[in-house]
């Protein structure tokens, strides 16, 4: 019998002992959800998102605003041409939308202490873009704006920056196109895909002195491109979600979308690592004109450089991708637009080689057209659709509409670009000539046309940007007819993410036209 006790007593011991890992287990999840289920429930007792039964919350929430509207920048732009202070307020995402230019400028001139980005938003795009200049206030965004704004407007950096996009447009853009026109008229490229990649090797150049072609990387670089898009659009998604505990708590878990983030986060952690890696070991052989090797003088922390190469990835890459992609849409759509466009550089080559003259930089200054062309194409499809700030203070708009400390305030130029109280009752035609005067290009206030912000914030790669698209711009349109497929820029879908991006690219068929032919 007390053997019979001993060996109860042992098998016990062993089952115990082989069980307590799945209890430890489910303790955890059941502590967990009890964390999870007490936050919540906090959240909803300061501020209740889901009771607001106004009809835009309603619609948000349901999303039946899709019922009518594609994409939800255009049931924005909808609501605020309705709302008479050109203001919404959207309560379940604690968010105070306006296409009002006074307001714009209240935010980013008058009041701008009182509108930094916020530590609400630096969470939602801290395991992203850190401590980049995109995610900062204070002395983090002061420091990095002077040191670039400082190299950007040296004649050597911009000398460096026009040689660069120049051979890039010689040796891998315009073969690129040729290559697709010989195949005849069957074969399609992915013009958003083509650009990405265009505007990737810019901005490795200029602002890394790196070919990507030497980045020593374990998968293909396209491996590493799409970790970037996919943690672009999973961290635009976060600021979607009504109660911000809901991706804390999948980020603490490791579940879903959160999962998914972290995975694609850490490819661009490696990439960033490779360029700073690589940049080292040019050391004092390369040129020195890059924007990296500036950063490198002031910062010892690989952390916080990894945070400013991610930021200026962003910046140069897919904002310049996006708006050269909307522009050949919208040119597949107004041919007699790419004519004009013809016309001008040919007027500017003053009776030299026009193909040649498009990459005499000098000469881009000249060519007002092309100027109004692409403002006119960001004005209806900007690059950076919103941008938010949040309220450091109680404060009053210019329309009389009331913001408490830590509301969300964002400006929409998506939307502002589509206001007849703005733009005329054919605000949404494309047409160049209303940025026109006399033949020379005017420009409007950057609190109506906030495309590259305004006030201190003000965007300190604008002219880098703009000359490398009026570069492409040009060289593109003298040699091709680029037709979208299955396209076009009238009814638009957008896929989600930080920047403007065509959900599914956006095909295109190019044909080297008649005079650019071999002989």
């Amino acid at each position: 019998m007390g053997a019979d006790a001993t060996t109860l007593h042992i098998a016990v011991h062993a089952l115990a002992s082989s069980l307590q890992p799945q209890v430890a287990a489910i303790f955890f999840v059941s502590a967990a959800c009890t964390v999870a289920l007490a936050l919540l429930l906090a959240s909803l007792r300061l501020r209740p998102p889901w009771w607001c039964a106004c009809p835009v919350c309603e619609a948000y929430v349901t999303a039946s605003w899709a019922r009518e509207f594609d994409n939800l920048c255009d049931w924005y732009a909808h609501l605020l041409r309705r709302a008479p202070g050109r203001t919404v307020h959207v309560h379940v995402l604690g968010n105070v939308l306006t296409a009002n230019p006074a307001t714009v400028d209240h935010m980013l001139r008058c009041r701008f202490d009182n509108y930094p980005k916020g530590a609400p938003f630096s969470a939602i795009l801290a395991d992203f873009l850190g401590r980049g200049i995109f995610n900062v206030d204070g002395d983090g965004w002061l420091f990095q704006r002077k040191l670039a704004a400082a190299e950007l407007a040296s004649p050597a950096i911009r000398a460096f920056a026009a040689n660069v996009v120049a051979s890039e447009l010689r040796c891998r853009l315009i073969p690129l196109l040729r290559s697709a026109s010989s195949y005849g008229s069957e074969r399609l490229l992915d013009l958003q895909d083509v650009f990405r990649r265009f505007a990737f090797d810019c901005i490795c150049k200029i602002s890394f002195g790196l070919d990507p072609g030497c980045l020593e990387l374990s998968l293909p670089i396209s491996a590493f491109a799409d970790a970037f898009d996919t943690a672009s659009m999973l961290s635009a998604r976060r600021a979607t979600v009504p109660m911000h505990v809901v991706w804390k708590l999948k980020r603490l878990l490791n579940i879903g979308e959160e999962r998914e983030l972290r995975d694609a986060i850490r490819l661009v952690d490696a990439l960033a690592a490779e360029v700073i890696r690589q940049r080292r070991k040019l050391g004092s052989a390369a040129s020195g004109d890059d924007l990296l090797s500036r950063f490198m003088g002031s910062i010892n922390d690989d952390k916080y450089l990894r945070d400013i190469v991610v930021s200026f990835m962003l910046a140069g890459r897919d904002t310049v991708a996006s708006g050269l992609t909307a522009f050949f849409l919208l040119l597949s759509d107004h041919p007699e637009v790419a004519a004009a466009i013809r016309d001008e550089v040919f007027r500017v080559a003053g009776g030299r080689d026009p193909t040649a003259a498009s990459f005499e930089f000098d000469k881009l200054k000249d060519m007002h057209y092309v100027h109004a062309v692409l403002y006119e194409s960001m004005r209806l499809f900007p690059p950076v659709q919103f941008d938010s700030k949040f309220a450091a203070g109680d404060d009053t708009l210019p329309d009389g509409t009331l913001v408490a400390k830590g509301t969300r305030v964002t400006y929409h130029a998506y939307a502002m670009g589509r206001m007849e109280s703005l733009w005329g009752p054919d605000c949404a035609v494309f047409r160049p000539e209303r940025w026109l005067s006399g033949g020379r290009f005017v420009p409007e206030s950057p609190y109506r046309y906030p495309v590259f912000q305004g006030g201190v914030r003000v965007c300190i790669g604008k002219d880098l940007a703009i000359m490398e698209m009026k570069a492409v711009i040009v060289a593109v349109v003298l040699s091709f007819d680029v037709e979208a497929v299955d396209r076009s820029s009238r009814r638009p879908k957008f896929a989600p993410g930080l920047t403007a991006t065509f959900a599914g690219g956006v095909p295109v068929r190019v044909r080297r036209r008649a005079h650019c032919a071999p002989s």
